[in-house]
């Protein structure tokens, strides 16, 4: 996304509108009751990731813009994506299960926002202070999941199909870029505010993945993938059930897949099941 179309976003999500003609940043925010200065510590945030000191932000003011982006992201932005993906997705592998796992994925993401947005809209921040890296995950996910594992299954290879996809995978890159500058300013910039002190660098988390199952995290994938619970994998497979959590947590980290539609794609592609197997 361009300085330009975060700048767009940003000015609409503090009620600003378009034609503001000749008017300067202060005598625009003036003229719409916006704070001038929260106004700007959100544009250098979001355009160059400068922190602003928590004594310039106005709550009731950053409040708003964040309930303006939340309304953004579920009423438009999130409707949208999903239009877009099934117009991309369904028309171009019409044979397998593959576009509504995809989909169903989609539908889990959504939720898990949903969710975070109402908590938040209720100031219930702290209800979700590990939810937001969970959350944007699961959209890179479903990037990772198409990349994967969908295009051997494409049947329809003309233009507009490969431009649909091509579309649909842009549109997810901005969107999951999008949510998670909205959570860094919630993080950085609203809980600052909110406690008046500044926050402590936190060191970047980097995860080491290796996606190759043993034979027996395959055999666990397969039962998790036809719905059994823990109990029923581990007598089907004579194992303790803090085996087979043990398990289950492996092929999560060496995947990086979290949702059952996800293992279910990852199942199917690899040949670890057919789809006669699935209810």
């Amino acid at each position: 996304m361009s300085h330009e179309e975060d700048a767009i976003l940003l000015i609409s999500r503090f009620g600003l509108g378009m034609g503001v003609g000749e008017q300067t940043i202060a005598q625009a925010c003036e003229n719409h009751g916006v704070h001038t200065p929260t106004f700007l510590a959100i544009i250098n945030y979001k355009l160059f990731k400068q922190r602003a000191l928590a004594t310039d932000i106005d709550i009731p003011t950053l409040q708003q813009y964040l309930r303006n982006a939340h309304t953004y992201f579920l009423d438009f932005r999130l409707p949208c994506l999903r239009r877009s993906l099934i117009e991309a997705i369904i028309p171009a592998d019409p044979t397998t299960q593959i576009p509504m796992l995809i989909l169903r994925c989609y539908d889990e993401f959504v939720e898990e926002i949903r969710t975070h947005i109402e908590h938040e809209n209720e100031g219930r921040y702290e209800e979700h202070t590990h939810d937001d890296q969970r959350i944007t995950d699961k959209l890179t996910e479903i990037k990772n999941l198409i990349i994967k594992y969908y295009p051997s299954y494409n049947t329809i290879q003309d233009d507009t199909t490969t431009y649909k996809l091509i579309s649909v995978m842009s549109d997810l890159w901005h969107t999951e870029l999008d949510f998670a500058d909205h959570c860094a300013i919630e993080d950085e910039i609203l809980r600052p505010a909110l406690t008046n002190v500044q926050p402590n660098d936190q060191p970047t988390k980097i995860l080491q993945t290796n996606d190759a199952l043993s034979e027996r995290e395959r055999d666990v994938l397969v039962q998790i993938v036809k719905g059994l619970s823990n109990k029923e994998i581990a007598d089907i497979l004579c194992i303790s059930i803090h085996t087979v959590i043990t398990h289950r947590k492996n092929i999560t980290r060496k995947l990086n897949i979290h949702s059952a539609a996800g293992l279910t794609i990852y199942a199917i592609v690899n040949k670890l099941i057919s789809l006669d197997n699935l209810d």
